[in-house]
């Protein structure tokens, strides 16, 4: 029996508006959008024109270094638009969908029959490769390497996170057949991280994967947390990263011969009336999702995925292709509070003495709190000694790293461990910051500048 991981660093922020176990549909949409932003280190390359008739699993763009690394449609219709912003740059194609999905018809395979080579063609030409990330960078895995390992989280704990065992309760063929596709394009093997409480049969019974367990607080479901505990990465060495939710998309375009990209999205947020679980698409337009949901009486803030490293969208954006979760906060522009620093504060949750709300914390550690956006203050040029330190449980001194990335010292980076995180390993640093540091934009500018400037 593997030893459990216990995880004592970090920090849970209990936020009202958890999703209720129930699921409904999206009806049919408008529009469906394509969003090149969403898939961070590749170069599009537009394949389709106004007007053209696309198939679900049809090719919209390909990634202009590496052609192969297809980006395809959730739905079928007629792409309507393909918009462009500043210097051309793209910023997203959108389709009409039709009334009745069709797919682009795939083979249905065993992934065990087929090779190494077989499996990542059968990924990339299905537009399902995206989904893969590696590390070092945080970037869209190169198939061209191999990676050391593959390792998947088979647990959220960011606040008002999804729940996974709901989501994959029936869904276990596929899992398994997603998983057995990973382990064909790896000598290594393939880690999934499970949480010490796990009592899903779905998760529990998977095979030809190595099973590590975890306990404690987030970020212990974070996948970069993970690999720092079972097998760090040195460098030159590279490991693929891919969400368990995503696993599923693999699965069933081996089971299936089609890419069905419908996911249950918790949408979740202290603003929305009736927290839940929705069936839908990435790219699907968020007033499908929310409409008459949310408390649109106050400024809103929609965040495609969780309330510490998603990002922001409008409220006519459009679903992010990676987002299990939508979280809807109060903005707080329409807040106006006199002496408002000298206020004590019950009912803000924070992780110092500075608000009395730590003394509810000691007597209801149960509460839920209903946040705003706003920082309360401003960025300074200084970090403080010891402050990220508490939540950061992996083995890398995080003040020491974010400095070195502040100053663009590469070989500092090297030596402190940039190789091996990602921006959200940093969300909690950044959200207990007293000098409201965006430290998830340093190190998301730190990674790029070490990829220019290794030429990878």
């Amino acid at each position: 029996m593997v030893p459990v991981q216990t995880i004592k660093k970090g920090l849970d922020i209990n936020l009202k508006g958890r999703a209720a176990f129930e699921t409904t549909t999206v009806g049919g949409i408008d529009s469906w959008s394509m969003i090149p932003t969403d898939y961070y280190g590749m170069t599009p390359k537009v394949v389709v024109k106004e007007g053209d008739v696309v198939l679900a699993g049809s090719p919209l763009m390909v990634d202009k270094l590496k052609p192969a690394i297809r980006f395809v449609s959730a739905v079928s219709g007629t792409v309507t638009a393909v918009v462009r912003g500043e210097k051309r740059a793209l910023r997203n194609i959108l389709v009409k969908p039709d009334f009745k999905t069709d797919y682009l018809v795939f083979p249905k395979e065993n992934p065990l029959d087929l090779t190494p080579e077989g499996v990542k063609i059968r990924l990339c030409e299905s537009g399902l490769w995206p989904y893969i990330k590696q590390r070092p960078y945080d970037v869209i895995a190169n198939p061209d390497i191999p990676p050391r390992a593959i390792f998947v989280s088979g647990f959220d704990t960011a606040p008002l996170a999804p729940d996974y065992t709901y989501i994959l309760k029936g869904k276990g063929v596929d899992l398994q057949t997603g998983l057995n596709a990973l382990t064909r394009m790896t000598p290594g093997l393939v880690f999934l991280s499970l949480p010490e409480s796990c009592e899903s049969a779905e998760l529990r019974g998977v095979q030809r994967v190595e099973t590590r367990w975890f306990k404690g607080p987030h970020p212990a479901g974070l996948v970069g947390v993970q690999i720092n505990h079972i097998a760090p990465i040195n460098k030159g060495e590279v490991v693929w990263t891919i969400n368990l939710l995503d696993v599923l998309f693999i699965g069933r375009l081996f089971n299936q011969g089609r890419v069905d990209l419908t996911r249950q999205l918790a949408v979740t947020g202290p603003e929305v009336i009736r927290p839940s679980y929705v069936s839908c698409l990435p790219g699907s337009p968020l007033s499908a999702l929310v409409d008459g949901n949310v408390y649109k009486e106050i400024p809103l803030r929609y965040i495609n995925g969780n309330p510490l490293s998603g990002s922001r969208v409008e409220a006519e954006g459009y679903l992010s292709a990676y987002a299990t979760q939508l979280t809807v906060l109060h903005e707080g522009t329409d807040t106006h509070e006199m002496l408002g620093w000298v206020l004590p504060r019950f009912n803000q949750f924070s992780t110092s003495r500075t608000y009395f709300s730590w003394l509810t914390k000691c007597l209801m550690p149960e509460k839920a709190y209903e946040p705003d956006t706003r920082i309360l203050g401003g960025e300074r040029a200084l970090i403080m000694s010891g402050e990220y330190d508490k939540v950061f449980p992996m083995d890398i001194l995080p003040e020491q790293l974010v400095r070195a990335c502040l100053t663009k010292d590469l070989e500092r980076m090297e030596q402190l461990g940039i190789y091996e995180v990602a921006p959200e390993d940093f969300a909690l640093c950044e959200y207990v910051c007293t000098s409201k540091i965006e430290v998830q934009r340093e190190i998301r500018e730190a990674l790029d500048l070490l990829k220019r400037e290794n030429g990878d």
